[in-house]
């Protein structure tokens, strides 16, 4: 998690104007888990239902000819004089049939999701644009941002031309990213080129602004650029495809609006009713310098040194000298044993 208290707030020529306090959701805990469940499922909360004609292959008045004629028991076409008559009909096996288990336009295309869960989800996704490396990891081109989170005043809410979106990303070193989005447009592959979605293109940053004033406008023809509102931010763009660490572009004004919209971890959300922010189980992660800070290492045992030579096992059934050490007695057991065998030997010899 981020633990910055304060960040540098970049003016529209890409230099230091100001700081603000950096909101309690970057420090919410990160789960990857729950944003690639709750992705996978709101992703299919735009899906169109389809399916085949329901009677797609079971047009002909086919019959099967029962048995004893040497042939399947499949329905075969009637009538006489052209080569379909007597051919297989209906099955997924013939020609002309019906698919196997024909899809239903009732098959179950949407998923529920718990509202909270939602929002861990979104909750989460913003945490992580804000550690460098996890949006270095997601592919994007940072090298020249002065600062992750990137928060830019309130100046850039009011580009309402493309020209001008351009100027102000090359002047805060955030239009590497674009670029790289424009290289990787491509051709889509498959049917979806026939469907008014002709081309693939990788995702670039995303604005996000508290007040559009032709912000929406001046960034949105940008390749591989998104714009969002504050107030509904989508788990679809801030972590698209389920991979955390989208580099986001707020507005000073966003920026500071995010404690309304989210809470705190002790003041509830504004426009959320109702809703905190999610607990960290841990204060610290870093469970490395937990374990060698000096308040741990005083108090652990000292490392042992040398080694304890232990001997080897025996096996009291077959080692007399261990079963001793289990059983003393036995040592007296065994020699009355053998005199027993010796008097009745003895005694057997004297009755012959």
């Amino acid at each position: 998690m981020a633990s910055r208290p304060q960040v540098t707030v970049q003016t529209a020529s890409g230099e230091a104007g100001g700081t603000a306090v950096l909101p309690a959701v970057f420090k919410a805990p990160i789960r990857p888990d729950i944003i690639a469940d709750v992705h996978r499922d709101m992703s299919k909360n735009k899906r169109q239902a389809y399916a085949v004609y329901k009677e797609t292959g079971m047009e002909s008045p086919a019959e099967s000819w029962g048995t004893g004629r040497a042939v399947a028991r499949i329905p075969r076409v009637p009538g006489g004089g052209t080569s379909r008559s007597g051919q297989g009909a209906f099955g997924n096996m013939c020609r002309g049939g019906r698919m196997f288990a024909p899809t239903k336009i009732w098959r179950k295309w949407h998923r529920k999701i718990n509202v909270n869960q939602r929002r861990y989800a979104s909750v989460s996704a913003l945490a992580a644009s804000a550690l460098p490396a996890l949006v270095m990891a997601r592919g994007h081109r940072i090298s020249d941002v002065a600062e992750i989170p990137l928060v830019v005043d309130n100046s850039i809410e009011a580009i309402g031309k493309t020209s001008e979106a351009v100027k102000l990303l090359q002047s805060l070193g955030a239009y590497a990213d674009v670029e790289k989005s424009k290289k990787t447009k491509k051709l889509r592959a498959g049917k979806g080129k026939l469907r008014n979605r002709r081309h693939v293109i990788r995702r670039g940053p995303l604005v996000v602004y508290a007040k559009d004033e032709g912000v929406f406008q001046g960034f949105r023809n940008l390749p591989g650029v998104d714009v969002a509102s504050v107030e509904s931010l989508n788990l679809l763009k801030l972590a698209p495809g389920g991979h955390l660490g989208r580099f986001i572009i707020f507005s000073e004004n966003a920026f500071n609006k995010l404690d309304d919209v989210y809470g705190t971890f002790r003041k509830l959300s504004k426009t959320k009713k109702g809703y905190t922010l999610p607990q960290p189980s841990m204060a610290n992660a870093d469970i490395t310098r937990i374990i060698n800070s000096d308040e741990v290492q005083s108090v652990v045992r000292a490392k042992r040194t040398g080694t304890k030579k232990t001997g080897q096992k025996k096996n009291p059934l077959t080692n007399l000298n261990a079963l001793l050490k289990i059983n003393p007695y036995a040592k007296t057991m065994k020699r009355q044993a053998i005199l027993y065998q010796a008097a009745q030997v003895a005694a057997k010899a004297a009755k012959k």
